[in-house]
């Protein structure tokens, strides 16, 4: 294993992010401030509780998963896409460097990001309404879980676009809708029983459920089931990734 080659790649990402870390920083403080003005104050004000915890506190889980999943994929897409944009990708790939070198070191700096930022909300958070963590460690479990699997997919997003209009079309059209639709700010169980069971296909569920677990000992679906489906989405990228690099597909053409 070339630690070396690791560390460079890791390190030349996280000083990309240091360079904008006004952006990085305030950017999430401030949205997470405006969707509990919104949502905590707005909405909260006239929703009670929800499953015996007020809405303001229910609804930090689904804040922090919204923003490390977009977090991780932004990252990860275009610390990868970037090097093809500008034609360094080859030097990178002639470079005796491997492609699970590579990708460690992209991914590993994309999770690291996604995963500072979830700090961030989290402790923004703490701001406003009282955050209580039964399972603290099934917590970090599945914080560093999502940022590793949901990097493992930018990186993916990042070789397979060819513009910046496609590094944008799949967050946006298909990962932010999911995760807003995937409980984010409401329990499933409150959804009329046709729509619960349209949403359990919607793979998200089972990352906010057992993310909320974690905090609440409260899930829509099993801890299990919610484990198995974020293991088994990793996997699935870690396979594509492998055959990207196998067949070169869009980094040797």
């Amino acid at each position: 294993m070339n630690f070396l080659a690791i560390t460079a790649i890791y390190k030349f990402e996280m000083q990309r992010f240091f360079r904008t870390l006004l952006q990085s920083f305030v950017s999430p403080v401030i949205s997470t401030s405006l969707y509990f003005v919104v949502f905590g104050a707005a909405i909260g004000s006239r929703i009670d509780q929800v499953e015996g915890v007020s809405y303001g506190a229910f609804i930090v889980p689904g804040l922090i998963m919204l923003s490390v999943i977009t977090q991780a994929i932004s990252n990860a897409s275009f610390g990868i896409y970037f090097p093809k944009f500008i034609g360094t990708i080859y030097e990178l790939l002639s470079a005796p460097v491997n492609f699970l070198e590579i990708v460690i070191g992209y991914v590993g700096a994309a999770a690291t990001k996604a995963l500072f930022i979830g700090v961030v909300i989290l402790a923004t958070s703490a701001l406003f309404v009282d955050v209580e963590i039964q399972h603290p460690g099934a917590m970090v479990a599945f914080l560093l879980l999502t940022c590793i699997s949901f990097a493992l997919f930018g990186f993916i997003i990042g070789i397979w676009a060819q513009n910046f209009e496609q590094l944008q079309l799949v967050p946006l059209l298909i990962v932010t809708p999911l995760v807003f639709l995937g409980g984010s700010f409401y329990s499933i169980s409150m959804l009329p029983p046709f729509w619960q069971t349209v949403t359990l296909f919607n793979p998200v569920v089972y990352l906010i459920s057992g993310f909320r677990w974690a905090f609440f000992g409260q899930a829509d679906v099993s801890i299990g089931l919610s484990l198995l489906a974020i293991a088994g989405f990793t996997a699935l990228c870690l396979f594509l990734i492998w055959r990207i690099f196998k067949t070169g597909y869009r980094i040797k053409s």
